[in-house]
């Protein structure tokens, strides 16, 4: 792991040897470009989410916020076991893995297509798996030996681990955590390789993530990617940058986009212990690569738990990074929306069924109110530059996208009042952060309060609040109630609301909803409620046991508004 490049997870695998796919391939060495994300070049990395729970997502929340893909962790055969790293060392290519089987694939690319939301594939196409037994489809290997697929001699001769990022060739010849590493410079593994990718597409998926890349020489790749029945795919490479290495992750450019690693690990820097205000030029003037083939991201499922890039756990740093991230124009961003972990190896839970986002510990950041509302935003001000930066010399900025959007982020310990220059036109308009109305003067200003650690974003796409107008978060519900409540809490508790509905659990301490902490100590949730409802409610905590303390006092009580969502802030009552 090293943050250099994956760990003891990857997939690519299985048994698609027929000679119908692996046969009557176009092979050349000339380099394929990908094609660009598009207008919408928002993907959400639903990590370890199944292919049933995939689907519903794209109808329900990611083609209605307008998340251009989905990445899906990979479809191979796998060894067996709970841990999420299982699913990267594939066994055979049959799409047989714990997140469902071919039928289950086909089925959510044709539901996310239908949702207008492209679907890329985590492919793992460097290696094999480290040890022997029998994959989660029925297939019998051992560590050279993949019947009908892969034999000794199409694996690298140093079946060593690799030791060091100075020496390329121990690098792309050498085995990374002691995984069976592919000789994908010989014809039959590439052909083979490729015949993987080409059922993936056949099945109607529209690129793939290229899993460690950086261990495999970049004219591999560039020959693999020609052999592809569709060579648009879209195609976005895993080389992880380090200083001094042999292995530089621009060598792959020729070939589609990189993940620029980078990028993640100075926002968590800068939002952890520096200034907003130097991220005024961020981007190709940080050193970066360029915009148009960089795939950027705050987190990832390596990052997340290995420590060099924010996460979850850390509030609203963690979701301010990712506003930013969707206001600002370079690359093309991911939202990693995974599961809660104390155990860094802790596979998903239920198996990887989401049966609802912030329950069962899925924290579906793509849903969050703060980050899906950003997407649209996004895809309203794309191709438009930034112009009137603003900031306090600290933790406060301001900055507009055009005439087409502008976002302010106060990081500040304290709130902010102050007016601001825009270049939007004179109108109301919808702060997609709070929901709030924002008017904007015949001289493109306003005035506005931001709380600590808070954002306000207005775009062209959101003139009104309330109702089904496009001021409303596509990602929430057009009616109901958003609970906000502060409540700090120790290690292991949550915060939890109910309520006299049924969407509310019906006072059933089992049946409570759970908020989520991404902006601690404010936890949030937004509940559907048919508008015009009066409803009682009141807040929860239950520690890491199960055991309930209610905050003290009457009941709540709250209207849904005839249109719109209530909005809640209430502190919690010891």
């Amino acid at each position: 792991m090293h943050g250099r490049t994956t760990a003891a997870r990857r997939p690519v695998a299985a048994a698609l040897a027929t000679a119908a796919i692996l046969g009557g391939l176009v092979v050349g060495t000339a380099p394929a470009q990908a094609s660009p994300p598009g207008t919408k070049d928002v993907t959400a990395v639903l990590f370890e989410w199944n292919f049933a729970s995939v689907a519903r997502e794209c109808t329900n929340t990611l083609g209605p916020a307008g998340y251009g893909y989905v990445q899906v962790s990979p479809p191979a055969e796998h060894i067996q076991g709970a841990q999420w790293w299982t699913s990267y060392q594939p066994v055979s290519y049959k799409i047989a893995g714990r997140l469902g089987d071919r039928t289950a694939f086909k089925n959510m690319v044709d539901t996310c297509h239908a949702a207008g939301v492209k679907v890329v594939a985590d492919s793992v196409i460097n290696h094999m798996s480290a040890g022997s037994g029998t994959g989660t489809g029925g297939s019998s290997y051992t560590k050279y030996n993949y019947p009908g697929l892969y034999s000794m001699p199409d694996f690298d001769d140093c079946t060593s681990q690799i030791t060091n990022y100075q020496d390329r060739w121990n690098v792309q010849h050498c085995e990374l955590v002691g995984l069976a590493d592919l000789d994908t410079g010989e014809e039959y593994v590439r052909k083979t390789i490729a015949g993987y990718l080409n059922d993936l597409l056949s099945l109607g998926i529209d690129g793939f993530r290229i899993d460690a890349a950086k261990h495999m020489p970049a004219d591999d790749l560039a020959n693999i990617k020609s052999r592809l029945t569709n060579p648009n795919a879209y195609w976005k490479q895993e080389a992880i940058y380090g200083a001094g290495e042999a292995v530089q992750p621009t060598e792959y450019l020729g070939t589609g986009d990189v993940q620029e690693f980078r990028y993640a690990r100075d926002l968590k820097r800068v939002f952890n212990g520096e200034k907003l205000a130097y991220l005024n030029n961020f981007g190709e003037g940080w050193g970066y690569m360029s915009s148009g083939k960089s795939a950027v991201f705050v987190d990832n499922h390596d990052t997340e738990r290995g420590g060099d890039t924010l996460n979850y756990k850390d509030g609203a740093n963690y979701t301010l990074a990712n506003v930013f991230m969707l206001a600002w124009p370079y690359g093309s961003p991911d939202i990693n929306s995974g599961y809660e972990w104390s155990d860094k190896d802790a596979g998903p839970p239920n198996g990887g069924a989401v049966s609802a986002c912030y329950q069962n510990g899925w924290k579906c950041q793509h849903a969050w109110r703060e980050i899906s509302s950003m997407v649209a935003l996004r895809n309203t001000a794309r191709g438009q530059a930034v112009t009137n930066w603003w900031d306090n010399g600290n933790n406060a900025i301001a900055f507009g996208r055009g005439s087409a959007a502008y976002v302010a982020i106060n990081h500040e310990s304290s709130p902010l009042t102050r007016t601001y220059q825009t270049s939007l036109a004179a109108g109301d308009y919808c702060d997609v952060q709070s929901g709030k109305g924002v008017t904007v003067n015949s001289s493109g200003q306003f005035t506005a309060t931001l709380g600590a650690n808070t954002a306000l974003a207005l775009h062209t796409g959101a003139r009104t609040c309330g109702g089904s107008g496009g001021g409303t978060d596509p990602g929430t519900p057009a009616t109901g109630a958003s609970f906000g409540v502060s409540a700090t809490t120790a290690w292991g508790e949550n915060i939890y609301v109910t309520g006299d509905q049924s969407a509310l659990g019906t006072w059933n301490t089992g049946s409570a909803l759970k908020l989520d902490s991404a902006s601690y100590p404010v936890w949030k949730l937004d509940v559907a409620l048919p508008a015009g409802t009066t409803f009682a409610y009141k807040y929860l905590r239950k520690d890491a046991a199960g055991n309930v303390t209610w905050e003290t006092g009457a009941n709540r009580s709250a209207t849904v508004p005839g249109s719109g969502r209530v909005t809640l802030n209430d502190t919690w009552r010891g």
